[in-house]
């Protein structure tokens, strides 16, 4: 629902941490879960580190509207599911939130959000779609390598998710961000990585290879490239062939 995105937004914003820069690439800059890169793509490439620390409201609803909340059609979808998929979506990317979706719709799982989906979400069954959701949500984290060492927090989350949603369905107020239970001493959403890409060798390629289930020599090349970026595509990330916070989150690699 429309009327849904703000409230969405200011959850969502609770898990996504402040300002971190890394140190060994000046891409890495990210602030309120938006990186450098992103920012400068939506906003002008002269833009500075200090601007994104300076990013305002308006800025960071745009970007989280246009590169999440609208390629999942949330604005189609029923109060609550809205929320489940748009979170999902900036945690996993929107492909794989929309692929969760249509299976909890009975809808084929293309990862595009279109109208065959949209038919399949009935109103009355948003209880039910939300917990689907969340299900698969889990099933997946706790299938990755890292769930020993992001499980805590990851879990946490999908259980707020869970909670916030069926608390839009019955109608209940937002109770504001410092009512949301997070496990805040669990969520650490900027950790330690490499930007990698075409050229680039080193243990976050190897990682990278692994999660994406190809040889893991450490060295990005071109067969490297080409796996990425069909992986970008299918979960709808930007393809363009470099691996960053988006990423590696959609992979699972970090939080």
């Amino acid at each position: 629902m429309k009327e849904n995105f703000d409230r969405s937004l200011q959850l969502v914003l609770v898990h996504e941490g402040g300002f971190a820069n890394h140190p060994k690439d000046p891409g890495g800059a990210t602030m309120k879960g938006v990186t450098l890169e992103t920012f400068r793509r939506n906003f002008g490439s002269d833009k500075t580190v200090n601007d994104l620390r300076n990013i305002s409201q308006e800025q960071l609803a745009h970007v989280y509207r246009s590169g999440y909340w609208d390629k999942c059609k949330c604005d189609q979808l029923p109060s609550g599911v809205d929320y489940t998929v748009f979170d999902l979506a900036v945690n996993s990317g929107p492909g794989r939130a929309a692929k969760f979706l249509q299976s909890a719709v009975g809808a084929p799982q293309d990862g595009a959000i279109g109208p065959n989906t949209l038919g399949k979400v009935n109103p009355q069954e948003q209880p039910s779609i939300i917990n689907s959701i969340c299900d698969q949500r889990l099933a997946f984290l706790q299938g990755l390598q890292t769930f020993s060492t992001f499980g805590v927090g990851w879990t946490k989350r999908v259980a707020s998710v869970r909670q916030q949603a069926l608390d839009m369905v019955s109608g209940a107020p937002n109770t504001g961000s410092a009512a949301i239970d997070t496990g805040s001493a669990e969520v650490v959403p900027n950790q330690d990585f490499d930007i990698v890409r075409l050229g680039s060798e080193g243990a976050w390629v190897a990682k990278l290879q692994d999660a994406l289930k190809s040889e893991a020599d450490g060295k990005f090349g071109s067969k490297t490239e080409a796996t990425l970026k069909a992986f970008q595509e299918t979960h709808g990330l930007e393809s363009d062939g470099i691996a960053g916070r988006n990423t590696y989150r959609a992979l699972g690699l970090i939080d």
